[in-house]
């Protein structure tokens, strides 16, 4: 029985050993930098509204930014917001420098809107090369805050 009791012992004994030495030589684990998400509704053909909602998203990026903090947006036109992202939009010259200054920027159009705007029209709409075509501009927004983006609409 005592020899039981020491083989025990030295066995907890090892076993702790074992355990005070992985403490000392493992890293502490650094938990990843939450990502900050905003969604921005654009949906109407207003070229003020067009820059607030591209002021927001700038204001935004630059905040995260001077903070070392990552974040991704994604703006999304949708109905005559649409105008936005067309070809022929009055502010295609600002989403072409925030795209650049920002990849975690995303423009998302709204392809509904597009497949519509071109019957009317009775000629395909062009998109701006920044514009990324989503198949409904409402169904992503809610697919976006379900994901845990923030929605703001300008």
């Amino acid at each position: 029985m005592k020899q039981l009791s020491r083989l025990v012992l030295a066995f907890v004994a090892v076993w702790f050993m074992g355990t005070a030495g992985e403490a000392q030589t493992r890293q502490p684990t650094r938990a990843a930098p939450k990502v900050h998400k905003l969604a921005i509704q654009v949906d109407q053909n207003d070229k003020s509204v067009m820059d607030l909602a591209l002021n927001n998203a700038k204001n935004v990026a630059d905040y995260y930014k001077a903070k070392g903090e990552p974040v991704r947006i994604e703006l999304v036109a949708y109905g005559p917001g649409l105008h936005m992202l067309r070809s022929e939009s009055p502010v295609k010259e600002r989403v072409a420098v925030l795209a650049l200054e920002n990849p975690n920027l995303t423009f998302a159009a709204c392809g509904v809107t597009q497949a519509n705007m071109s019957k009317a029209e009775g000629k395909p709409v062009q998109l701006l090369a920044e514009a990324k075509l989503t198949s409904s501009g409402v169904v992503r927004l809610m697919e976006l805050q379900s994901q845990g983006y923030a929605y703001i609409r300008p």
